[in-house]
């Protein structure tokens, strides 16, 4: 194919060690060059200056031309090295409300410093203004000025009830001269306090993600570049620049969720665990019908309001060190190779390691000196857990991973000589250790969210999963995957990331218009920031015991060059995916054609005691094969909007002469969207929805999917 009519899209993962691009040629699906720079944490434009590197590099060494990226995105991990290091600016807060609760408001919202990290706090300082009375110009700006006095670079507005009428947030934030966020603005729930202090901490990284994301940007432009730039956030989805801007809060853990995301475009699961075994420590991260799952972040022990992807973090990867006692083997990490600045062992010439002698040394200053190293002809090399499994011969041939068999066989005969062990003794104590840390975060996530075990899948990502992922999943006697280019895993997450938007509203009993309200608004805020409309699922969520309705849109990206239609996938690859997924190779059946979705369903018998009971389950997956509904019992029928809306009602109506009072969950898809209705209980208020929705149905034949018990 022709040069001219590639198609680019840039994916870039900001890490804590390297930076690392990725271009992916959208129209064969392949991936066209990557390439690894040192990230820039002491450049005067922080981890930017090493994003414009990775990118001109990339382009350089593989002759891509500006017109043919459509599209650059990008992880930071500016805000959380901004919250950790307390580079933040100094936040005024100005907390609003009716003079009867003047204490109260005050309390809830007068947060004070925030202690970010030993010895590092975000700095605050405080005004109330009384919302009883007419809000006036000057009696606003003389507040923004009192605080700008005291030091204040940025401003937080949050008054009580706020989410229901920001018009007094609004008109504070539009009087002040200097950056300003408030508490609607990035949460509709109730809970004054956690939302000023989720606004709060935002405010602190605001001027330095402002500078960030217009550095970026203006040196894009510079390249001639007129592609858009998104940035991950950590639930996994991407956004506009623009939004960074202003919520910058919304990258915190946007590293990890790249993963993930790239995870889940290379091998689809249902139901598994995606670990990435990095240098020095290992994500790992549940994935549950089809989804990653996502939890509210809490940022150096202070709740907030915002969701990331749960992310738990062991610490212990391909890196990490050996330490031992003098007589055994005691722990591996949580040093590494990397944090010591030393060679692994096993990327040394064999030559190189002859006469060697085990030392013990601290990697860090106030460190324990019972970490171990080779030192051989004046130099030290590390034995890690790359080493332990390269001299068991368990890394493949052209894994990232793969390193001198030789090589690794010396370093760990020299630690087995010494404990009076052989090399596989050695090696497999090793693993042993580190693969116990992992599971000791896995089993309880395992657990958490009650994943069935005969459907569980381990994904290995990151340069050291074939070191860990399948130790780890052989403990647990399960099966594991390795996805392809895991080593620059992230930046492919990245590259390929959907749009992600999220609203969530306190409300305690959620009505069809509640839902329908926050579908617009959500579905609106996701094709502003770029996704395509037939792109878009649409999903409700209610939990109950917190009054909250929270509405999700995600779509794939929107992009003016060309089209998004070259990585589809057939009938048959459909069929082939969703019979892997489901875990059979025949009964799957395809149960009707409908544009933008492929829909399988698959009988299943399950003996328990004496009886067997069938199930159906249904798989929904978008026309690029991405899983977007995994149901595990369902009758699924299809017709006319007017018609399914009446076997809806028809099915709502047996359900509850059954006796029981919640409603079953309800999908409907329209061949644009697939809107998910789960958040009503009542079943009245579900066929209300369900007929409202289909009154503006896009096609004229639509499907109905409704969880059975």
């Amino acid at each position: 194919m022709p040069d001219k009519v590639r198609r680019i899209r840039v994916g870039i993962d900001v890490g804590g060690t390297f930076t690392k691009a990725v271009a992916i040629d959208m129209v064969k699906g392949d991936i066209v060059g990557k390439v690894t720079v040192p990230t820039t944490h002491s450049s005067i434009e922080g981890v930017s200056t090493g994003i414009v590197e990775a990118l001109k590099t990339l382009m350089k060494r593989h002759d891509i031309t500006n017109s043919q990226i459509e599209l650059i995105s990008h992880s930071t991990t500016q805000a959380v090295n901004a919250l950790l290091e307390g580079d933040t600016a100094k936040v005024g807060i100005v907390g609003m409300g009716v003079g009867l609760e003047k204490s109260n408001v005050i309390k809830r919202t007068n947060v004070r410093d925030v202690e970010l990290a030993p010895n590092k706090y975000l700095r605050t300082c405080y005004r109330f203004l009384d919302t009883s009375r007419y809000l006036e110009d000057d009696r606003v700006r003389q507040t923004v000025d009192e605080l700008k006095a005291e030091g204040a670079q940025v401003l937080v507005v949050s008054e009580a009830y706020g989410v229901d009428d920001p018009s007094n947030e609004l008109f504070v934030m539009q009087k002040s001269d200097v950056p300003a966020t408030a508490g609607h603005e990035l949460t509709g729930i109730y809970g004054l306090e956690i939302r000023t202090l989720t606004a709060a901490i935002n405010a602190g990284i605001l001027p330095k993600a402002m500078s960030t994301a217009k550095f970026v940007e203006a040196a894009v432009r510079k390249e001639g570049i007129v592609a858009p730039v998104l940035i991950m956030k950590g639930d996994g989805g991407v956004t506009d620049m623009r939004t960074f801007q202003s919520k910058p809060i919304i990258t915190v853990l946007s590293g990890p969720a790249a993963s993930v995301a790239g995870a889940l475009l290379h091998l689809r699961v249902i139901d598994g665990v995606f670990i990435e075994v990095g240098g020095t420590s290992t994500n790992v991260c549940v994935i549950k019908d089809g989804r990653p799952e996502i939890r509210y972040v809490t940022i150096t022990q202070h709740p907030t309001c915002i969701r990331s992807l749960d992310v738990r973090v062991a610490g212990v990867a391909g890196g990490s060190l050996v330490r031992w006692s003098g007589r055994k083997i005691t722990d591996v990490g949580p040093r590494s190779a990397h944090i010591a600045g030393l060679q692994y062992s096993c990327f040394a010439q064999p030559d190189e390691l002859e006469g060697g002698q085990i030392i013990t040394f601290s990697p860090k200053e106030g460190d324990p000196i019972d970490y171990v190293a080779i030192e051989a002809g004046g130099k030290r090399f590390a034995i890690t857990n790359t080493c332990a499994a390269n001299a068991l011969g368990t890394v493949p041939e052209g894994d990232y991973a793969r390193a001198n068999v030789e090589s690794a066989k010396i370093a760990l005969s020299i630690l087995a000589s010494r404990l009076g062990m052989t090399v596989e003794q050695t090696a497999n104590t090793i693993l042993e250790i580190s693969a116990k840390k992992v599971l000791e975060i896995v089993e309880p996530m395992l657990k958490e969210y009650k994943l069935r075990r005969e459907r569980i899948l381990f994904v290995g990502g990151g340069g050291g999963a074939s070191v860990l992922v399948p130790y780890v999943a052989r403990k647990m006697q399960l099966s594991y995957k390795i996805a392809e280019h895991a080593e620059v895993i992230s930046s492919i997450g990245v590259a390929a990331a959907m749009i992600h938007e999220e609203v969530e509203k306190t409300v305690s009993d959620p009505r069809p218009d509640d839902i329908a309200e926050l579908a617009n608004q959500v579905k609106k805020t996701a094709l502003d920031r770029g996704a395509m409309p037939e792109s878009i699922t649409i999903q409700s969520e209610f939990i109950s015991e917190r009054s909250l309705l929270r509405v999700t849109a995600m779509g794939n990206v929107s992009l003016d060059i060309g089209t998004a239609n070259a990585l589809e996938i057939g009938e048959s690859e459909a069929h082939v995916l969703a019979c892997e997924l489901f875990g059979v190779n025949e009964g799957v059946q395809r149960i009707f054609d409908m544009k933008n979705y492929h829909i399988f369903a698959c009988e299943m018998s399950k003996k328990k005691l004496f009886l067997k009971s069938k199930k159906q389950p249904v798989l929904v997956l978008d026309k690029y094969g991405r899983v977007r509904l995994s149901v595990d019992n369902a009758a699924v029928f299809n017709g006319s909007p007017q018609d399914v809306a009446d076997r809806v009602d028809e099915l709502l109506h047996k359900h509850q002469e059954s006796g029981k009072d919640l409603a079953p969950q309800v999908h409907i898809l329209d061949g644009i969207k697939l809107m998910d209705f789960s958040s009503l209980t009542a079943p009245e208020h579900v066929a209300k929805a369900v007929r409202n929705e289909l009154k503006n149905a896009a096609a004229n034949d639509v499907a109905a999917i409704v969880r059975l018990q």
